[in-house]
């Protein structure tokens, strides 16, 4: 189980043994979003900046991500590995190719949503499909293709949406909501 901190540590914990197995630095402030593609674990930080961690070495911190000028918010690896999702409170969703360095910028800015993109999920059904979610005063939910970073649709949704989920079973998706509706 990976935890991330509000001292800037990203945690890993052996939920059998109910004991911290490691704790990885590289962020200077509260680590919100978390995650894995195979031994890389993600992380998103108050400090603007994405960590990403190999998990099986010593020195974990393989590259550092600075795409976002405000926290990330929200972190989803493609289910191919290839692409990383992050969401903002600065309104931006970035798109990142897995080999990315620490010297990289990300594939795709993109910044069609109007307030924090938090939520984000990657369709099991369909290639570089992404649904991202927008806060409070951008209420949507909009579709994008991941390989050309063209936007598909977007739906008003009427209230902040906090998280999205795809059924794995049928091509349908499931969103959470806050303000001001808190609803699914």
């Amino acid at each position: 189980l990976a935890v991330g901190t509000s001292a800037g540590t990203t945690q890993l914990w052996d939920v059998n043994q109910c004991k911290q197995l490691r704790s990885m630095d590289g962020h200077a402030d509260r680590v919100g979003a978390l995650s894995w593609n195979k031994h890389i674990l993600s992380s998103g930080g108050r400090d603007n900046l994405i960590v990403n961690h190999d998990v099986r070495v010593a020195r974990h911190n393989v590259a550092t991500l600075s795409g976002h000028a405000q926290e990330v918010c929200g972190l989803s690896w493609s289910p191919d590995g290839l692409t990383l999702a992050s969401g903002g409170n600065d309104n931006k969703l970035c798109l990142w190719d897995a080999a990315t360095s620490s010297t990289s910028t990300p594939r795709f800015a993109l910044t069609e949503h109007q307030a924090a993109v938090k939520a984000l999920a990657w369709s099991p059904h369909e290639r570089n499909l992404l649904a991202t979610g927008g806060g409070t005063a951008d209420r949507t939910i909009k579709f994008w293709n991941g390989q050309t970073g063209a936007m598909l649709n977007s739906i008003d949704t009427g209230s902040q949406v906090c998280a999205l989920q795809w059924n794995p079973f049928e091509k349908e998706i499931l969103s959470s909501h806050g303000f001001a509706r808190n609803q699914l």
